[in-house]
């Protein structure tokens, strides 16, 4: 199976059918396929509250979930993905969109620009998938900036040979630039220009599915190609890949919390971008737990299994030696006093392999201190990323015995 099947997500039953769909308007050059097809297979759409289209995905560890989230599609990408950016309307701006999809996302970019700029905007969209793009251009438009979205989508489709007709009557304003890349996003970021984004979304299925696009190293590549008052977003709060956020040199901050209980990631060169700190708790897992180990791929490469295969024996390995165990998430009692005996046991079972003699020993204390300071408005030296990085350092002097108590 090729990447571009195993990385792709829609259901298998629609990808066939705009597979098929497109194949026939290519050999007859008739509309009616692709003008009618939402109309007729409309039960492979799935609507969501907001009254904008999601899709089904791919049956995946038994389940089938939709693309989006069922509070609104369309909504999650104005909430999630615009609402946290601070773009300066009086300039050009640059938007790298990673897992276009349907192209929501880059259609809220381009509504929230129209309303608000009368500069120039240049999006670069990136989706594996053709079948995927395809079913942007066949589900309704939420909002009247999906016709701009759907021509840039149809023009790449008919340069690819995937689509044949140009059935898209909306123009593309001439003060706005959409690229659409059709290939792995490992290899789009490689060819892309340093400093050249003021935002970049990401916006993948699920780290389970595409761990290769929460790499350590990809996020290497965002730090060479964003500007140093850029900001990432993406919609998930997984410890690895804010761990791997940090290790690449980014500052990490708390994204809007829309159609879940927790809020996403935003991350970024500049801390003053970012306006809320993480979790407490999360920190504290981040720095010190084998879940916070992000995902490796060095060479920009590698399957999507070898790479979570790879992570869990380093998490295997770093336990006990460079990590706290995550079991029973035992960092986040450090400093606390605990009345359950069986769960004390197995905490304090945990922290003894590290040198920490128990949850309120001074080597606890000594190691989450930093959280003492800790303030939901973050700023320049009051973060996130510098608290984590310092209970990781704690944490490593306390293990070598370095620090006498």
């Amino acid at each position: 199976m090729s990447y571009e099947n195993s990385a792709r997500i829609i259901n298998d039953d629609i990808f066939d059918l705009v597979n098929e769909t497109f194949s026939r308007e290519k050999s007859s050059r008739n509309i009616e396929g692709r003008v009618n097809f939402f109309d007729t297979y409309k039960n492979y759409f799935v609507l969501t509250d907001d009254g904008s289209y999601s899709i089904n995905s791919k049956e995946i560890n038994h389940k089938v979930e939709t693309l989006h989230t069922s509070t609104g599609a369309i909504s999650e990408s104005f909430e999630k993905f615009i609402k946290p950016m601070k773009f300066d309307y009086t300039e050009n701006i640059a938007v790298l969109d990673i897992c276009a999809g349907l192209g929501y996302n880059t259609s809220a970019a381009i509504a929230n620009f129209m309303k608000n700029s009368k500069a120039n905007l240049t999006i670069d969209m990136v989706e594996i998938s053709k079948a995927t793009l395809a079913c942007g251009l066949l589900v309704p438009s939420p909002i009247p900036e999906h016709n701009i979205t759907k021509k840039a989508i149809e023009n790449e489709l008919i340069m690819q040979d995937y689509a044949t007709l140009s059935l898209e009557t909306t123009e593309i304003p001439e003060n706005i630039s959409i690229n659409v890349f059709i290939e792995d996003a490992r290899q789009t970021v490689q060819k892309l220009d340093d400093n050249t984004y003021d935002a970049i979304f990401l916006d993948p299925f699920s780290q389970n599915m595409a761990p290769e696009l929460f790499s350590l190293e990809f996020f290497r590549e965002f730090r060479r190609i964003i500007k140093n008052d850029g900001i990432i977003a993406t919609y998930t709060s997984s410890a690895p890949v804010r761990a791997g956020f940090i290790e690449a040199d980014f500052y990490i901050g708390l994204g809007p919390i829309f159609g879940r209980m927790q809020g996403g990631s935003l991350a970024s060169p500049n801390p003053e971008m970012l306006d809320w700190s993480l979790p407490k708790n999360d920190e504290i897992r981040i720095a010190l737990s084998d879940v916070g180990i992000p995902f490796r791929d060095p060479g920009l490469n590698n399957e999507s299994k070898d790479i979570l295969n790879e992570r869990t024996l380093k998490r295997q390995n770093a336990r006990h030696n460079t990590k706290i165990s995550s079991a029973v998430k035992t960092p986040i009692f450090l400093g606390q006093k605990m009345n359950d005996e069986k769960l004390k046991r197995r905490v304090e079972r945990n922290l003894t392999k590290m040198n920490i003699p128990s949850t309120t020993s001074p080597q606890a204390i000594y190691i989450v201190e930093v959280e003492d300071d800790y303030r939901k408005k973050q700023d320049f030296e009051n973060n996130s990323r510098n608290r984590i990085l310092e209970m990781k350092k704690r944490l490593k002097k306390v293990k070598k015995g370095e620090i006498k108590f």
